[in-house]
Order: structure tokens, then sequence, then C-alpha cells
């Protein structure tokens, strides 16, 4: 990606919190609850190759349903905010970006107040927009929103996420997309999906965002 990136929009679980744990825990009881099926670990494995509607296919889960899955699912993960930790990286990621003078934002299908928990009141803080409560195939509409408030040219905004959806949403917002590899999906899967760039690390978002933003990479 050659442009300018002023904006950054970051998805949050499997991205800058590793919610993965907490997510294979939750599957049980909300199968119990909504009557689709209970994978094993063995099978959430291999989901990492699917894409998201794949998944939901896989599951047995109408679509009717997928809205009130994830609204117990985000009351469950309100509830065990504390017991949910971010990446290693996270903090050091935010800090570098917001002191290099980027606009941070955030869209997830996660509650503002989940996240504003998970992160910690000094990290909240760096993050400028918040897009929260996204449907699982609405972050398109929170993206238009989030870069409309920010006044950015959508051409200097990079969108990161680590799900296959996120890479749909950014291009149907007609974005650039990050996809980073320590989330849930496989690097086949998201690479599959085209994204504009790739990152193995998150130290990789600060040194290839410093080659396309001079402030950045400035003393």
């Amino acid at each position: 990606m050659d442009a300018q990136i002023d904006l950054v929009i970051f998805d949050f679980d499997g991205t800058l919190a590793d919610s993965t744990a907490w997510a294979i825990r939750a599957v049980r009881p909300l199968a119990e609850r909504f009557k689709f099926k209970a994978v094993t670990e063995d099978e959430i494995a291999m989901l990492r190759g699917r894409t998201s509607r794949q998944i939901i296919d896989y599951l047995g889960l109408p679509l009717w349903k997928v809205p009130l899955v994830a609204a117990h699912g985000k009351k469950m993960m309100a509830a065990e905010a504390h017991a949910i930790p971010l990446f290693s990286g996270t903090g050091d990621l935010l800090r570098a970006l917001s002191t290099a003078g980027l606009r941070l934002a955030i869209v997830s299908s996660n509650s503002e107040a989940t996240i504003r928990s998970i992160l910690g009141p000094d990290l909240a803080a760096l993050v400028d927009h918040y897009g929260c409560g996204a449907a699982i195939f609405g972050k398109a509409a929170k993206f238009r929103a989030v870069v409309k408030a920010a006044r950015i040219p959508k051409d200097r905004v990079l969108c990161i996420g680590d799900e296959t959806r996120d890479i749909e949403a950014a291009r149907e917002a007609g974005l650039a997309c990050g996809a980073v590899e320590w989330g849930y999906a496989t690097r086949r899967a998201l690479a599959d999906h085209s994204p504009t760039m790739m990152f193995a690390a998150m130290d990789e978002i600060i040194s290839r965002v410093a080659a396309s933003n001079p402030r950045v990479g400035a003393d």
C-alpha cells in the first residue's frame, strides 16, 4: 500500500484482544441455548480455515438466529471481561501509532463498554472513534460511519482485522484492509480473500504504516 495512512480502524476480538480461549468456552453454552452444533476443539481448529459464512453453515445456525446468539454472547463477554487479556503487544502498538500522530478507531460487534473495560482507561483514551455493536455482517456501515466522523479520505484509511468478514466489509466500504495472522482465521483463509496487506506480528503494523506515513517515522 503506497498511500499515506492517517486513520487505522482495528477490529477488537482476535486482533487486539486474545479472546479465543473465552470464545471456545462460550461455544457450548451458546449451542445448548440456541440449538446449534456444539463443536469440538478439533472442529474449531478446522473451522479456522473456513469463511465466516461457511462457519455459520457448518454450525447449522439459521441466519435469523445469528443476531440473537451475538447479543447473548456479548452479554456473556461483558460479565467476564476481566478474564479476557489483550495480546502482549497491543499496548505498545496503540501507543506507538497514537504518538506518531495517527488517528485510531475500533469497529467491532462487541460493545464499547466491554472493549473499554478490557483495554483499560489509558489505552481506551487513545482510541478516537468507536463503532461498536456491529452486526456480524454489518461492519461496512460502521466503517463508513467512522470514516465520515473522522473526516479522513478513504484512500488514507486502513482497516485491520483477523477474519474474512473484516476483509469483505472493508472492501464493501471501499477501504484498504490489513489482515493479522495471530487471530482466528488461518493465513491461507485470509490470503484467499486478497487483503491489501498481511501482518505476521504487531511490530509489522508499526513499521509498515511508518513506511507509508512520513509522520510516523519522524523523530
